[in-house]
């Protein structure tokens, strides 16, 4: 069990720490963490997931160490509440955070963080029993959710209305067969309930869908990477603070993981392996063929999903997971947009006064992934052609 349950309890303390008075004590911690230690370590705060990927993998391979800049061992929490107080309070000053979260954080919050890099894109699906084959199935049933803040989230609602389904948020009483009841549940705990028909499919990050297909509980519906083309899923955020006092460590830090995924990029077996259980850091619980199955696949599974309507789009190539750090502003404009019209529980009063173009302004630092960019060989490195601007490709 890579998390503990979503309780109410940890449902209501994320909510908490997401408005500004329920972060103002984390953020007095802060401020004196920052004071007493000005040049503290790298010190990285990470969920067991893919999505963590080349954080631990620019520790692992010594990146940091080698622009000489010390990094502790990273820190493996439980949840994304402990994530995100971890973060706020100062305990941890890099992390990978949901890219709603970071909205959340810095407009609902006033955490003064930013967005510094995509830490990747893709990476996540929608997985359902094995008796469902369309959306259209899914009528008044239930499927889980790891957190409303997610874009899995996001891109599940926009699926679900493009079929004419209406999701819903209902603890109790019925659901009629036009509705979908969306229900937080931690991701380690989705197989167990879709194996238990406790619900009927999940959306969330990997390897947690290819767990499902391992164990042969449930099979892939859609990728979310092909309804959002490249769609960021985690970001890597960082203290303003580090950012304006410390920028030449602040560019090593961007430097140290845009590294890491490039290398990640050209040797996904053997991050497989570093990430999993059997790896020499255990920096996660996952096993190595489930990691294999999300970083590596065999190339028969991309035959086996286009025939199945889990990838539509062939001409997008799209990666289960891929790697690409450029924090493209059409997104973040394009994600405020859709949060506006996306069911979600919890504070979020602040999304209705928030301008798109704003927020990417204001969430996102890019002069350090600039540069790191560069130093890796330009955007061409990672398969990309275009400049730093792009127009969002979103097709439910």
């Amino acid at each position: 069990m890579c998390q503990v349950p979503m309780s109410r309890r940890e449902w209501l303390k994320l909510s908490a720490m997401f408005t500004a008075s329920g972060a103002l004590p984390l953020l007095h911690s802060l401020n004196t963490r920052a004071a007493a230690e000005p040049d503290a370590p790298v010190r990285i705060g990470y969920l067991p997931i893919t999505d963590a990927t080349p954080l631990l993998v620019a520790h692992r391979n010594g990146y940091f160490e080698k622009d000489g800049i010390q990094a502790e061992k990273p820190t493996l929490l439980r949840s994304w509440a402990q994530l995100v107080e971890a973060f706020i309070s100062g305990q941890v000053n890099v992390v990978h955070l949901l890219s709603p979260m970071t909205i959340w954080a810095r407009f609902g919050s006033q955490v003064p963080a930013k967005v510094v890099a995509w830490n990747h894109v893709g990476g996540s699906g929608l997985t359902v029993a094995t008796q469902v084959n369309s959306l259209r199935d899914l009528g008044g049933k239930t499927v889980a959710i790891p957190f409303w803040y997610f874009i899995h989230n996001i891109v599940l609602q926009a699926m679900l209305k493009q079929q004419g389904l209406t999701p819903v948020a209902r603890k109790a009483g019925a659901v009629s067969p036009q509705e979908v009841n969306l229900m937080v549940m931690a991701p380690s705990d989705m197989p167990p309930a879709l194996a238990s028909r406790q619900i009927e499919g999940y959306i969330v990050a990997e390897p947690f869908n290819a767990a499902a297909e391992a164990l042969g509980i449930g099979k892939i519906l859609r990728f979310t990477g092909d309804v959002w083309r490249n769609h960021a899923c985690c970001v890597v955020f960082m203290h303003q603070h580090d950012l304006d006092r410390r920028p030449e460590w602040s560019q090593k830090v961007v430097s140290a993981v845009v590294k890491a995924q490039r290398w990640t990029q050209e040797n996904r077996a053997e991050a497989a392996q570093l990430l999993s259980k059997d790896g020499p850091n255990k920096y996660t619980p996952h096993s190595l063929e489930a990691l294999r199955k999300v970083l590596a696949p065999d190339p028969a599974d991309r035959v086996r999903y286009l025939a199945s309507g889990a990838i539509r789009h062939a001409g997008w190539n799209e990666r289960r997971i891929d790697f690409q750090p450029y924090p493209y502003p059409s997104y973040t404009e394009e994600l405020v947009r859709r949060l506006k019209s996306t069911l979600i529980e919890g504070n979020n009063a602040f999304l209705a006064s928030l301008d798109p173009q704003r927020a990417a302004r204001e969430l996102v630092d890019d002069r350090f992934v600039r540069r790191a960019i560069a130093e890796v060989g330009g955007l061409n490195a990672f398969g990309i052609t275009e400049a730093f601007t792009r127009q969002e490709e979103i097709v439910a």
